[in-house]
């Protein structure tokens, strides 16, 4: 695994004269990425973003995707595939032996560091159960972003008061991922009861006139609540990725000593 960590090491035994230039060279060789053809592999993401390339699986073959999780998982503790079918996953799954496959989630993923610690602080709120799919995708992304989310699912504006039961949790969220399909109001309820950023996901499910999500994302966007940011209809993983990424810099400041904002009314 070559992430910053790695290539430290590597400089180190060079200067030291414990490696050579040409197997130092060989171990580079792959960074920034590596070209298999029909894909190239972004090693150097990790050093970037500080998370490694997701592998987004639909529209791929499953050759293909067993191939580039393959070399993601000799360079990583962890590999992250969306939009998998069982075919993704089990042609990957012969070339790593401890792959995972999540079929809520449509996702094949791998973490060989499973009791690292995970950072709290999100929360990820779900209409109803049609929209477990995407919030589950987000789910999974923050997991292995080393966040542990804190679920409050099946909550929609048909029955309000079931949000209203989890008020507490809500107000002292760093950062809440909500996930809703049909009209697309929730996030906009959410956003009026809180002072935490929300990241809004509108899903595709909804009767005809929902136009495959097109509805619910037109409604978050025209929310008349602050502080809600709305990401591509069913993209679970990019509310996950953004969320992780905002947690990360709350956590980051309280740790460094700055005033920490404490969501409560």
């Amino acid at each position: 695994m070559l992430d910053e960590r790695s290539i430290r090491s590597l400089l180190t035994l060079v200067a030291s004269r414990e490696q050579g230039v040409d197997e130092a060279l060989t171990d580079l060789r792959s960074l920034p990425f590596e070209d298999l053809g029909f894909a190239k592999v972004d090693h150097h993401r990790e050093l970037r973003r500080g998370h490694p390339e997701v592998i987004y699986c639909a529209g791929k073959t499953p050759e293909q995707v067993a191939q580039i999780a393959q070399q993601l998982a000799r360079r990583g503790p962890r590999v992250l595939g969306t939009r998998a079918d069982r075919q993704h996953f089990e042609a990957a799954r012969e070339v790593i032996d401890d792959l995972r496959y999540d079929a809520t989630a449509r996702a094949l993923w791998l973490d060989r560091e499973p009791d690292r610690s995970r950072q709290t602080g999100v929360v990820l709120v779900a209409a109803g159960t049609s929209d477990l799919p995407v919030a589950e995708e987000a789910a999974l992304t923050l997991d292995l972003m080393g966040h542990a989310p804190e679920k409050i699912y099946d909550v929609g504006v048909a029955g309000l008061h079931r949000l209203l039961s989890h008020l507490d949790v809500l107000r002292n969220a760093a950062v809440i991922v909500v996930v809703a399909g049909m009209e697309g109001a929730l996030p906009g309820v959410v956003g009026g009861l809180v002072s935490a950023p929300v990241v809004a996901v509108p899903t595709s499910v909804g009767y005809g006139a929902s136009f495959g999500g097109l509805a619910a994302l037109l409604g978050m966007l025209n929310s008349c609540s602050p502080g809600v940011g709305v990401v591509n209809i069913d993209n679970g993983f990019g509310a996950g990725y953004l969320a992780a990424t905002i947690n990360s810099r709350t956590v980051a400041s309280k740790s460094n000593g700055e005033a920490g904002v404490r969501h409560v009314v």
